[in-house]
C-alpha cells in the first residue's frame, strides 16, 4: 500500500527553501512555481511543482495526491507558473485517467524513490495498472492561456 502523504514541517520548509531558490532564478531541473487562487480564500497560493512533457504537452502530476494546490487549480482552472522573472499565464484541464496513465508511467520512470512511495504501480507495472491508479494523482494538461 502506498504512503499517504502529510504535510510535515520539513516539507513546508522545504517547500519554502525551494520557492526562495526558484523566485531567485536558480534553475532545479523541471521544478516551477504554480500560483492558484485559492477555493475559499481567494488569495493567491503558490507552491513548487515539476512541469513535464508528454508527447508535446506539458502536464503537472500530483504525486501526493488532491493536496490543497490540486483542489484549487481544480476549482480555479488557470493559474501562473514562475521560473525566476519570467510569468506565464496558464490554463489546466485534469485529464482523465485512460489519458492519465501512459503520463503516469513516463514520469514514474525517471522519479525518485521517496516519490514512488507514494505509488501503489512501480515504473514497469501495465498501463492497465495505471489506469487503475491514476485516480489516486491527479494530472493536468497546461497550455499557455491565450488573452
Amino acid at each position: 500500500m502506498a504512503r499517504t502523504f502529510h504535510p510535515t514541517f520539513g516539507v513546508r520548509f522545504s517547500n519554502k527553501m525551494v520557492a526562495t531558490l526558484l523566485r531567485a532564478g536558480v534553475k532545479m531541473g523541471n521544478m516551477t512555481l504554480l500560483t492558484v487562487r485559492g477555493r475559499k480564500s481567494g488569495q493567491l497560493r503558490t507552491t513548487p511543482v515539476v512541469i513535464g512533457e508528454y508527447n508535446g504537452q506539458r502536464s503537472i502530476i500530483a504525486p501526493y495526491g488532491a493536496v490543497n494546490w490540486v483542489l484549487n487549480l481544480r476549482a480555479a482552472g488557470e493559474a501562473t507558473i514562475t521560473r525566476g522573472r519570467r510569468s506565464e499565464t496558464i490554463t489546466a484541464k485534469e485529464v482523465s485517467a485512460t489519458e492519465a496513465a501512459p503520463i503516469l508511467k513516463s514520469s514514474l520512470a525517471g522519479a525518485p524513490s521517496f516519490l514512488r512511495a507514494y505509488f501503489d504501480v512501480k515504473p514497469d507495472s501495465s498501463l492497465e495498472d495505471f489506469i487503475e491508479e491514476a485516480p489516486r494523482h491527479p494530472v493536468f494538461v497546461i497550455q499557455q492561456l491565450a488573452r
